[in-house]
């Protein structure tokens, strides 16, 4: 069984995933001054959890999408939602949002799943 890592080290492997991301953005042409939307993916298998979640994201002022189940390489089900954010490809103000999502995931034993966006012109 795989030790759970602390909040430390988890926001520590968002941090890095982030400054790949923007640099890989980046340097596909993307443009460094637009503003994009950052999308934020929670997930579980428990809709009540996950409907906690989304209220809590949409109380502390988040866009949020409605859930959607989604299948998983396994073949398994679990429900996800994003929060969306629109905002310049700056990672310190993306990290900001990442460390409320991962503290909030967590209190709720729901999962981060990361953030992507779309590059811009």
């Amino acid at each position: 069984m795989e030790k759970a890592l602390s909040l430390e080290e988890l926001l520590a492997e968002h941090r890095e995933e982030t400054e790949e991301i923007v640099e890989a953005i980046l340097e596909d042409g993307s443009n460094p001054d637009a503003v994009y939307m950052i999308e934020h993916h929670l997930s579980c298998s428990d809709f009540d959890l996950l409907e906690k979640a989304a209220v809590a994201c949409f109380k502390k002022g988040y866009d949020v999408t409605d859930p959607e189940e989604c299948e998983l390489e396994d073949g398994s089900i679990i429900l996800s939602f994003d929060v969306t954010v629109e905002m310049n490809l700056d990672e310190e103000a993306i990290m900001e949002d990442v460390e409320k999502l991962v503290i909030l995931a967590q209190s709720l034993s729901i999962d981060y799943d990361g953030w992507g966006t779309y590059p811009e012109e």
